[in-house]
């Protein structure tokens, strides 16, 4: 996290202690809670809505990436919202620093926003993170995920196999 500590739109690590059970880290106050809240509230965004978040998560993977970290855990419950309304990317358990030229198999990440590559277990690298920030974009103006299913199963078969259909109401 601290390698990460200079961008408006990623959560900035003051201090990080641990005590006998617990680690623990001090970062920024969200008040605006989880992007996942914001959803379950709204149920839709509008276009405008979409388009503000969906760019400040573009422009966070993007310094991510430039600092050589593969985020691979993208999903509304790691997106934060600050008091001015403004995102902030949080929880990197599950980054890793990557070197550009190599590639990545570890199979890892939230089940919704997984990409084929990593289901399929075929190497990657930053692909997998512009894949989910699509999927959060598809649920921020659907409502759902991708291929949602609650059989986990399916909805990997459906990443894996199936196009993407779009509700009614997005087809001209």
């Amino acid at each position: 996290m601290k390698r990460l500590n200079n961008h408006p739109f990623i959560i900035k690590l003051f201090a990080a202690f641990h005590s006998d059970d617990y680690l623990h880290f001090v970062v920024d106050f969200c008040s605006g809670g989880e992007l996942f809240y914001l959803l379950q509230n709204k149920r839709l965004f509008t276009e405008t809505e979409a388009k503000f978040y969906f760019s400040e998560i573009l422009l966070g993977l993007e310094y991510i990436h430039n600092q050589n970290v593969l985020y691979r855990d993208l999903k509304p419950e790691n997106i934060f919202i600050d008091i001015d309304g403004h995102i902030k990317l949080a929880d990197f358990g599950l980054s890793k620093i990557q070197n550009s030229a190599d590639l990545n198999e570890t199979y890892c990440g939230s089940a919704e926003y997984m990409s084929p590559e990593m289901l399929n277990g075929d190497n990657y690298s930053y692909g997998i993170d512009y894949y989910s920030l699509g999927a959060v974009l598809y649920e921020m103006v659907t409502g759902l995920p991708p291929f949602y299913s609650t059989d986990q199963n399916e909805m990997f078969m459906g990443a894996l196999y199936k196009e993407l259909e779009y509700p009614r109401q997005f087809i001209s």
